[in-house]
């Protein structure tokens, strides 16, 4: 019998083997994060040569992300010590990925990397998509680092080769990391923007290419920027994740319409970068006054947590009729699955332990703290659901080892959801009993949060209109 997809098909969605390391992707970076938005899919062309370019804080995740939102074949331009790694070299030469040698390993020598741009031109010749991260290597910090021109030599490269007009389409995509190496903690939104102009650059600076990958490597820049929040530091993103919970909230108890379920990430994402502006305006001017509402913010969350909720919340009614109704809704569905979760997390407890202790041992940097995590329990989980298989069958004998490889990855998943739940009630019911011993604490928090809107809001009409609705990343 003869395959009925067309080798143009295949090409383009890749290889038995890119798809299942996809699917395993997928799988792992849907268990490690508890959220994960995509905004502007529909931007991804279903055809033709495309250079994806993002930027880069979080080592091979980032690339894993991309990979699997993408649902074209990606040819990946990783660092070329990675392939010399036990386990991520192996999944890499699967994927097709092409090998870059840094100006560490490169030295002086340029031919070093001949060979990459050979295989990323042929690529997008043949109509592929081909994934760069400009910054030229990875960071943890909620910043862009200057760009390289290698996405913009690409595009050019591709014209050369072509031998005339071969126009790429250059997608720039942020990624933006909240807890980027908390298990379940860790959420991000990649932001693809629209495709980079190159057209009228090829047009009028054919004679002068030094110059056309300046102005495409200015115009990137600015078009990733656009598209992530930059901040100091992750601790900074998580007081703005607090103080933009608290003015929703706030603008919703005004009554004012909030954003369509398919806008929410893409407002947020505007509505953080707005802020992001102000502050870089009035810390210059008057910094005083970013400095009060930043101590007014950590307190405000100082509060929260020692209650025990978040922000979103607050605005709910404590009522005992109330609290009587979700705890037993929830405390039901608890019991019912409580048998499994708990023969999920013995069965799991152990490899999750081991990869807690494994991660540290191996002293690497914030950036690659995730991508760690993945790799080690790749190895620990298997290896260690092998012994208690064994353990199993030697104990108990062939049925119940059936039982138990039917029950793994189900108790598994369960023992996740399970745990998570019981962590909202009791987050829940601590709330209540706070809120019960002391009758004014939903109200003075309630009123913090109020405050914290309105010295937000004061402190925007401070701010020129021009600087906050400025879009480039130098605003301010």
């Amino acid at each position: 019998m003869h395959s009925t997809r067309s080798p143009r098909t295949r090409k383009t969605q890749g290889t038995i083997a890119y798809r299942l390391v996809r699917m395993m992707i997928r799988l792992l970076l849907w268990l490690f994060y508890r959220r994960i938005d995509v905004v502007g899919r529909e931007r991804i062309p279903p055809d033709g040569g495309v250079i994806v370019a993002a930027n880069h804080h979080n080592s091979v995740v980032d690339a894993m992300l991309i990979i699997a939102t993408v649902p074209r074949a990606v040819t990946v331009l990783a660092n070329a010590p990675l392939f010399r790694h036990p386990l991520v070299g192996p999944l890499l030469r699967m994927l097709g990925a092409v090998p870059v040698n840094r100006r560490l390993e490169a030295g002086d020598d340029p031919r070093r990397n001949e060979g990459m741009f050979t295989a990323a031109i042929d690529a997008l010749r043949a109509g592929g998509v081909v994934l760069i991260f400009p910054e030229g290597r990875t960071q943890p910090q909620p910043i862009l680092l200057p760009l390289r021109t290698g996405a913009a030599r690409l595009a050019l490269g591709l014209e050369r080769a072509a031998g005339g007009p071969h126009l790429v389409t250059l997608l720039p995509v942020g990624i933006v990391f909240h807890d980027p190496g908390i298990f379940r903690s860790a959420s991000v939104q990649l932001t693809i923007g629209a495709p980079v102009a190159t057209a009228d650059i090829f047009a009028s600076h054919r004679e002068r290419p030094e110059e056309a990958v300046r102005v495409i490597t200015a115009r990137l820049t600015e078009s990733i920027g656009e598209r992530i929040v930059e901040a100091e530091d992750h601790y900074t993103l998580g007081l703005l994740a607090v103080l933009e919970r608290a003015w929703w909230e706030e603008a919703a108890r005004r009554g004012e319409p909030a954003p369509a379920p398919d806008k929410i990430a893409e407002q947020a994402l505007a509505w953080k970068r707005q802020v992001m502006r102000a502050a870089r305006y009035l810390g210059e001017r008057e910094p005083q006054l970013v400095a009060e509402l930043r101590r007014r913010v950590e307190r405000y969350r100082g509060h929260l947590d020692e209650v025990g909720i978040a922000s979103e919340q607050l605005g709910r009614t404590y009522t005992a009729r109330f609290m009587v109704s979700y705890v037993a809704a929830n405390v039901l569905w608890l019991a019912l699955c409580l048998p499994l979760a708990c023969w999920g997390i013995a069965c799991h407890a152990v490899p999750y332990w081991m990869t807690g202790q494994i991660v540290p041992w191996l002293g690497r940097t914030l950036e690659e703290e995730a991508t760690d995590k993945m790799a080690v329990g790749l190895v620990i989980y298997p290896l260690l659901w092998g012994v208690e298989g064994w353990l199993v069958w030697r104990l108990a004998g062939l049925a119940p080892l059936l039982a138990f490889l039917l029950l793994l990855a189900p108790s598994g998943l369960l023992a996740l959801a399970w745990r998570e739940r019981l962590g909202r009630v009791a987050g829940q019911a601590r709330a209540f009993l706070r809120f019960l011993a002391d009758r004014d604490l939903h109200r003075r928090l309630l009123d913090e949060r109020r405050a914290l809107a309105e010295e937000l809001r004061a402190l925007a009409d401070r701010v020129p209109p021009e600087v906050l609705s400025h879009g480039t990343r130098d605003a301010g």
